[in-house]
């Protein structure tokens, strides 16, 4: 490996060090469903996403809050002694892919055969420490 890979590759490790990744695979929701609450959080402080995940009516809502809540233990976990109170952390990437489909099949009329697919999708939660953009 050159110099240059091995210094990039230290800096991208390093910046890896303070994200948060916490990942959900074959979540039974269409993604379309799961991407309208995705959108919803994205950018937002964590205790806001919380609080909107919280009281929304969306079924997704429901898994999208326990992917932050273990999206926020892993941040916890990669940097010990430091207070989560002390740190504005919010979402700093959110992700819906779609996963496997079940295919079906529903009769129809006339003898003919309807295929059903029944998606599922993947989310990916990325938490990270806020950026102030009064800074820049």
């Amino acid at each position: 490996m050159g110099a240059r890979k091995s210094i990039r590759a230290k800096e991208l490790k390093a910046e890896k060090k303070q994200k948060a990744i916490a990942v959900l695979r074959d979540c039974p929701t269409s993604p379309r469903k799961m991407r309208l609450v995705a959108d919803m959080i994205r950018g937002i402080e964590i205790n806001k996403a919380l609080g909107m995940l919280r009281f929304s009516k969306k079924e997704a809502s429901i898994r999208l809050e326990k992917l932050l809540r273990s999206a926020i233990s892993n941040w916890e976990a990669k940097n010990e002694g430091v207070s989560l109170e002390d740190t504005p952390l919010c979402v700093k990437e959110i992700s819906v892919d779609g996963g496997r489909m079940l295919k079906r099949i529903q009769p129809a009329p006339q003898g003919r055969a309807h295929r059903i697919r029944k998606r599922s999708n993947h989310v990916t939660i990325i938490v990270d420490k806020m950026v102030n953009e009064e800074k820049k």
